[in-house]
């Protein structure tokens, strides 16, 4: 998405240094180990870094133009933008461009399954559109930096954007929402996910509900109660999505090989072949065939092509060791949800001992010690036979598992990685199967590292 410099100078509301020098199109990056000759250089400021500091390493690799939020750079004549303040001015900079994208733009958000739900969305379009026709966000770059970033740097000529959205403050995705401005909103649910921030649920609610504040065409989860009480808000009637039998019209996933359509027109049934365990995985493909139903792809084509998708990295990953157990890593992030989701589908694995090593949820508030007791509750209530405790509310998650009945001898604490590491070096066997679940903090790959160098 391409800005001429006067455009850019308008959206900024910029004082204009060096006009006549200016490049009439605008490339823009905010880090100069990735600029090429004729970039236009943006000046970040970060809580550990200025951008302002590296304007001269910036114009030595060539960049033809700048935008700083101080004059006392040195700039050596270079064209310039002074704005107020460098981070909103890239905002306003990905909003101007995104408003002039002649494409469809689809934003997804939630408490969890966001990730997996733009991922298989993307391979869902690529199938069909072809994978040039469609851009997503990268990994997890889904803050104003992210998004800003990445709708920057999306070409015109692509045909569908999907953006996924996340939040660490209140308001911040009705925020994000006015930079991407999508035509459909996507909302894998409402539940317990960084509280602490928001510091209630209806706040965080109200923060999700965000996605909507420009009049997206609502994709919303008919098992999440919280979209279900909120969806008479709506300027539009949503289109619902869910797993298992339909409770209402919409797009439904019922088992690993129906699809069911039912929300417009006759009802319709196809045979698919999903690839991935779990049923919360299956709801997050509900979502993503809805959002490519309304982007106009035909459903017969979509189910066909649901046997090929594959889940993110991290997501539920089988990891065979050459000798010990076999691991099932799913820490790429956790929280209520989603650790209670994941317990279902591993109590559900075929071995002679299902060891479920958990370590703690984070951003969760004054809450945070009443829900790990929840989940230690449901750990004690489905086929786990050894259930290992880490994280800063590992006692939380014990305490949790031993009232609902779990054998207080049959539950483990561990003190880091490598305490896990080694309790299941000396105690797991090769007809085992461990879960590694937990908040991104914990870095619960290295449990992953170490016992794949024990055993190489």
């Amino acid at each position: 998405m391409t800005l001429t410099f006067d455009r850019a100078a308008e959206a900024t509301n910029a004082e204009i240094r060096g006009r006549e020098r200016a490049p009439e199109t605008l490339r823009v990056v905010t880090d100069t180990r990735s600029l090429e000759p004729g970039d236009t250089f943006l000046a970040l400021r970060g809580e550990r870094f200025d951008g302002h500091d590296f304007v001269g390493e910036a114009l030595k690799k060539g960049a033809a133009a700048l935008v700083l939020d101080s004059p006392r750079a040195e700039t050596d004549g270079a064209p310039t933008l002074i704005v107020r303040d460098t981070r909103r001015a890239y905002m306003d900079l990905a909003a101007a461009a995104r408003a002039q994208f002649p494409g469809r733009v689809v934003a997804v958000t939630g408490s969890s399954g966001k990730t997996t739900t733009k991922h298989l969305l993307f391979q869902l379009l690529s199938a069909s559109l072809g994978s040039g026709a469609v851009a997503v966000t990268p990994a997890n770059e889904n803050n104003e930096i992210g998004v800003s970033k990445f709708l920057l740097q999306t070409s015109n000529e692509q045909q569908i954007v999907i953006v996924e959205l996340g939040a660490r403050h209140a308001g911040e995705i009705a925020e994000l929402v006015g930079i991407a401005a999508p035509h459909i909103g996507v909302l894998t649910n409402i539940g317990d996910a960084h509280l602490e921030i928001f510091g209630s649920r209806e706040a965080l609610a109200a923060t999700k509900w965000g996605l909507f504040s420009q009049g997206a065409q609502a994709v919303l989860n008919a098992r999440d109660e919280i979209s279900r009480n909120r969806a008479s808000s709506l300027s539009a009637p949503p289109l619902w999505f869910g797993e298992g039998e339909p409770s209402v019209p919409g797009v439904w996933v019922r088992d690993p090989g129906t699809l069911v359509l039912n929300y417009s027109g006759p009802s319709q049934t196809l045979p698919i072949e999903a690839p991935f365990p779990g049923a919360h995985n299956r709801s997050n493909l509900a979502a993503a065939i809805s959002a490519a139903l309304l982007l106009g792809v035909n459903a017969e084509e979509l189910a066909g092509n649901v046997a090929a998708l594959t889940l993110p990295s991290g997501r539920y990953e089988n990891i065979a060791l050459a000798a010990g157990p076999r691991l099932i890593y799913d820490a790429y992030n956790a929280n209520a949800s989603g650790t209670i989701a994941t317990l279902n589908l591993f109590s559900s694995e075929n071995a002679r001992r299902r060891i479920a090593v958990l370590s703690s949820m984070a951003e969760l508030g004054p809450d945070a010690p009443a829900i790990h007791e929840r989940v230690g509750a449901h750990a004690a209530n489905v086929n786990i036979d050894v259930l290992m405790v880490g994280g800063d509310y590992a006692a939380s998650l014990a305490a949790g598992a031993a009232r609902a009945g779990f054998p207080r001898d049959r539950i483990v604490s561990f003190g880091g990685n490598e305490e896990a590491a080694d309790w299941l070096r000396k105690n797991a066997t090769d007809q085992d199967v461990v879960l590694l679940k937990g908040s991104r903090k914990y870095r619960m790959e290295e449990i992953v590292q170490a016992l794949k160098a024990g055993a190489a």
